[in-house]
């Protein structure tokens, strides 16, 4: 709640508890066990930033942050709450916030995706969890590839520049090293895992400019980014992985900004442990020095956990502002996390924070915020302010509506499928007449049986003819199989050959059924095939 020009959190019957808005960008942390509290602290934060004039962005784990998209409603707990703390004489009022919704697999929000590129083999080799030796490879491919200028924007180009790098070693080893097949052939099995976990949706065009989060609407009012992460939280790496891009991608993008009256950007990062379970110590490095420097961006950063316990300690002492809801300790090691989580606080003489955790009920916290010369307050123990919108999940109607009227829609709605490195070393491939004889005798047994089932095929008519002055070149069965192996499930239409969406759109029908029956095969014979290819 936004109000006296600082966002309140919280009060009891002694004082109230506010952030200071040029202070909100020294990050901070809402923790706490499960049920206790935590999404509406959330919430109340992204409603103050929103009221503020400051764009947000989090992720939604329930589904239930949704709820910012409609006008509050009262009951019992919040009408005594805003009767005992004077709420309504502070400008307490039910209204809804402008949002944008976003889903990795465009399910629930407008598509969200990445290329390979722009992600980069360091991020990358995270999310596949590679080894040293295995990360050094796809160094050594992302380098090849710039120096080529094939673009890197999805998995099948990935897969197509590890078969190219790994095929001409011999050219490469002398500047990069000993190029290990087994390496490549580890990473291209991770790449199979990966796929299904969605990353066929994810990495691709058009690519997200990370401005379209940063918007106001036309009352001044920030715009609030939801991203939908209930069925993304299935995919932890991935998860992790692209808000850490996100956080990378402002901290090199954006100017440095000094200290303003508030931030340009609030970041929340839910679920954070998943982003530094398993976390080699470079990597923490860089995390740090990230959320370090970010701040000078105008950037603020909000993890959001279990207890402070997840976070690493060189960035707990960074979070200036912090929320701590109930945690219970049941155990000798929720005793430690409980331990932990108040010595995070500046202590109140007029009681012990470590029992007060294990006792505060749902909708308290233990709240301390810096001051204006930038030192932590004492804790207080307070009760969380209401939300001004609708406590629970929207219904899948009004989500939709607010999708499909969505200035971004056209923007990002439909996926792109440009000329990258797997349409031009396809196109190189398809230029060498002797490409039959060099594959591997087991896998011309399963072209010529992948030949038999796209024979069998019911035909698909055509949508649209092509225009008689360029007439439509028919690809080889080779090319679909090819097409397949890499990972782009398409045919070409021939060297250097550009489609219409229409037949685009008849040529992927065409093939669905051959592909059916190639993906099985294609997982065996995957690295036959690279280890044959000349």
């Amino acid at each position: 709640m936004f109000a006296e020009e600082k966002i309140l959190i919280g009060c009891n019957e002694n004082t109230s508890v506010s952030l200071l808005p040029k202070l909100a960008n020294r990050h901070g942390l809402i923790a706490g066990a499960t049920g206790t509290g935590k999404t509406v602290t959330l919430k109340v934060l992204a409603e103050s930033f929103s009221d503020l004039g400051v764009p947000v962005f989090l992720a939604d784990m329930k589904g239930d942050i949704s709820g910012l998209a409609k006008v509050g409603s009262g009951n019992d707990f919040i009408t005594k709450n805003r009767e005992k703390y004077g709420l309504d004489d502070k400008g307490f009022k039910f209204k809804e916030y402008p949002v944008e919704f976003w889903d990795l697999f465009g399910e629930k929000g407008l598509p969200v995706r990445v290329t390979l590129s722009e992600m980069g083999p360091v991020l990358l080799s995270k999310i596949l969890n590679l080894s040293e030796a295995q990360a050094g490879i796809l160094n050594i491919v992302f380098r090849v590839a710039d120096e080529k200028s094939l673009p890197i924007i999805d998995l099948k180009d990935l897969k197509s520049m590890i078969n190219h790098v790994v095929e001409n070693k011999d050219a490469y080893e002398g500047e990069y090293g000993a190029i290990a097949a087994k390496s490549a052939n580890t990473i291209l099995r991770s790449l199979i895992t990966l796929e299904d976990q969605g990353g066929n949706g994810f990495f691709g065009e058009p690519a997200l400019e990370l401005s379209d989060f940063m918007q106001v609407d036309d009352n001044g009012c920030g715009v609030i980014n939801i991203m939908d992460a209930q069925k993304l939280s299935l995919s932890p790496e991935i998860y992790s992985t692209f808000l850490l891009w996100m956080l990378s991608t402002l901290f090199e993008e954006l100017p440095e900004v000094g200290d303003m009256d508030k931030p340009k950007f609030v970041f929340f990062f839910d679920e954070a442990h998943l982003l530094f379970d398993d976390m080699s110590p470079e990597f923490g490095k860089k995390i740090e020095q990230i959320v370090r420097l970010i701040r000078s961006k105008g950037v603020g950063v909000y993890f959001i956990s279990q207890s402070p316990a997840d976070i690493p300690d060189d960035i707990l002492a960074q979070l200036g502002n912090r929320v701590q809801h109930a945690l219970h300790a049941y155990t000798p090691k929720d005793q430690k996390a409980v331990k932990v989580a108040a010595e995070s606080f500046r202590a109140n003489p007029n009681f012990d924070t470590a029992e007060v955790i294990s006792n505060l009920g749902i909708g308290q916290a233990l709240v301390s915020v810096l001051d204006e010369n930038g030192v932590p307050t004492v804790v207080e123990q307070v009760d969380i302010v209401p939300p001004q919108s609708h406590i629970g999940a929207i219904d899948d109607d009004l989500r939709n509506e607010l999708i499909n009227i969505s200035t971004l829609k056209s923007k990002y709605w439909d996926a792109v499928d440009g000329e990258s490195a797997y349409e031009l070393l396809l196109n190189k491939i398809e230029s060498n007449p002797n490409i039959e004889s060099e594959v591997a005798p087991e896998t011309m047994e399963v072209i010529e049986e992948m030949k038999a089932q796209q024979d069998e095929a019911p035909e698909v008519p055509q949508q649209q003819e092509a225009p008689a002055e360029e007439p439509q070149q028919q690809g080889s069965v080779l090319d679909g199989i090819l097409g397949t192996v890499l990972g782009g499930g398409q045919t070409s239409g021939g060297k250097n050959a550009r489609k219409s969406d229409a037949q685009k759109m008849a040529e992927r029908a065409a093939t669905q059924a051959v592909n059916a029956v190639a993906r099985e095969a294609t997982r065996g014979i995957m690295r036959g095939l690279f280890g044959q290819m000349k």
